[in-house]
This record gives C-alpha cells, structure tokens and sequence, in this order.
C-alpha cells in the first residue's frame, strides 16, 4: 500500500529540490495531468458510444440542443 502525502508536505519536499529538478517536476506532472485528461476524455466517449449503440442517447437537433440546455442552465440557477 503506498504511504499518503498531503499536499503541504508535498509542496515541501519539493522546496527542497533544485531548480532544475523542480522545472523537471513541473514538466512530468504536467504531462502526466494531461495524459490523466486523455485517458478521463476517452473513457467519456467510449461510454457515449456504447449508450449511443445501446439506445440510450438519440440524436437530437439544433433548436432541441439549445432548449434542452437552456432548462439546464436555468434549474443550475434555481
């Protein structure tokens, strides 16, 4: 089981790394954020496909789009 590292001591440990090391720490987490994101993306549309194929989603319009986001945006608002 790997050991849980808050944030405060994160952020610690890297204060105590070089410049450089910390630029190099920057540029994978912020890769690995990205391919974290990819992944999250592609597992959306893999699921919206197999709805799609299941019949769970139909194909809907333009107009229907809009009034259909439009009731969402109002009841997020209520």
């Amino acid at each position: 089981m790997a050991a849980s590292v808050t944030l405060d001591k994160a952020l610690e440990i890297f204060g105590k790394l070089s410049g450089q090391d910390q630029d190099m720490m920057l540029e994978i987490a912020r890769k690995r954020r990205i391919e974290s994101w990819r992944e999250e993306v592609a597992a959306y549309g893999r699921k919206a496909v197999r709805d799609s194929r299941s019949g769970k989603l139909k194909a809907i319009g333009g107009p229907e789009l809009k009034t259909y986001l439009k009731k969402l945006w109002e009841e997020s608002d209520a």
